[in-house]
């Protein structure tokens, strides 16, 4: 925390190519979502102002790896949190609980992910929902980013693109022509991950998460970029280890 301080500004890995989530403004240049919005209130409750902070861009595979190499001090970008990862890096308390679905294109048959048997999926290298989906489909097409699977689904490259919600909502939102199908069948937590032994920046997040669940700003950013999946949740309810 006082590197950060002393620095001037926060690092922040996070992603560019998942609309709503964590985005480019094609007008402004800048980027936005919820994931980033999230970023500005850590770097306003660092600094006093949400504008100190420095976005790298990164993929689902990079995600871990920045934060082992140090270039970032921490990664917001819809990264759920598992056993495994916790072997690698360090997480927040849980700021959304997402969960993963299906996006097809309309009119396909498909009506979710028990229809995919005999299909071709695309998802994103380095995501868990690779794994969740592997054994269930015919083929999964890996690739960097959730724009390259929306390219291939509708160049018929692909019949379904299967990740969290959140994500497939922005996907659809680009492509009126595509809707997202069938119901949840993975319960994906986010969290904020932070290189392993930083226990103070870990602390610290929690506490702007715990302020923005009580002061209602958590809902005010799902309310500016989510409200497509309908009417703003209760924040998740953090759970501490101590």
């Amino acid at each position: 925390m006082d590197r950060i301080l002393k620095r001037g500004r926060l690092i922040a890995g996070v992603d560019q190519n998942s609309y709503l989530m964590g985005f480019r403004n094609s007008f402004t240049g800048e980027i936005e979502g919820f994931d980033v919005d999230v970023v500005r209130q850590i770097a306003k409750a660092i600094f006093g102002d949400e504008k100190k902070v420095q976005f790298k861009v990164v993929t689902s595979a990079e995600r871990i790896p920045v934060l082992q190499r140090g270039e970032v001090d921490l990664v917001v970008r819809t990264m759920t949190i598992t056993c495994e990862r916790l072997q690698h890096v360090d997480f927040s308390s849980v700021y959304y609980q997402a969960g993963q679905r299906v996006l097809v294109r309309r009119n396909s048959g498909i009506t979710g992910v028990d229809s995919l048997k005999d299909k071709r999926v695309c998802v994103a290298s380095g995501s868990t929902s690779l794994g969740n989906v592997v054994n269930r489909v015919k083929t999964t097409v890996s690739v960097p980013n959730w724009t390259d699977c929306l390219v291939m689904l509708q160049q018929g490259q692909t019949d379904a693109i299967s990740t969290d919600d959140t994500i497939l909502a922005g996907l659809a939102a680009q492509d009126p022509y595509t809707e997202v199908v069938g119901s949840r069948f993975t319960e994906e937590p986010y969290g904020v991950g932070v290189p392993k032994g930083q226990e103070d920046l870990v602390r610290f997040v929690n506490g702007v998460l715990e302020r923005m669940r009580a002061d209602g700003s958590w809902n005010g950013i799902y309310r500016r970029w989510l409200s497509t999946l309908g009417p703003a949740p209760a924040p998740p309810v953090a759970r501490y280890r101590d």
